[in-house]
């Protein structure tokens, strides 16, 4: 399949409740990317579990869910050439300790489970993703 121009983002609990939230805004933009669609959402236990539910039978699943669920997070989908592997790129490894330096979870993620932001890993996942947050109507 082709590279799209699209990915989805959110913006972890972790990060909006350490106030990045803005921070991490000016960084996507400032690295090409243009937000087409964004809102500021707590996650319920149901729509966590829901989006998180091809990791329902691994060990961390309810830790997942209850971190994903312990303050509001904000979700996007991002335009960009390029944009799911720009993305990654910019927002670094999962481990912040080897994420590059300059990345957003180098910049701002505390630990492997508290990474402060999330990034689609295909374009599949990122139309996937971005469906399960944004009905058409609701992108620019």
């Amino acid at each position: 399949m082709a590279t799209t121009n699209k990915t989805f983002t959110m913006i972890k609990p972790d990060a909006v409740g350490n106030g990045h939230t803005g921070a991490i805004l000016n960084d996507i933009i400032a690295g090409g990317f243009k937000i087409v669609a964004m809102k500021y959402i707590h996650l319920s236990k149901e729509t966590a579990g829901a989006f998180y539910a091809v990791h329902k039978e691994r060990p961390f699943y309810g830790e997942l869910v209850g971190f994903m669920t312990s303050g509001p997070i904000v979700a996007a989908i991002l335009e960009k050439n390029n944009a799911v592997e720009d993305f990654r790129k910019l927002i670094g490894a999962t481990d912040p300790a080897k994420a590059e330096a300059g990345t957003i979870r180098n910049k701002y993620a505390k630990s492997i489970e508290a990474n402060a932001i999330h990034g689609s890993d295909s374009d599949e996942n990122a139309e996937i993703e971005g469906n399960f947050f944004f009905s058409q109507f609701e992108r620019f």
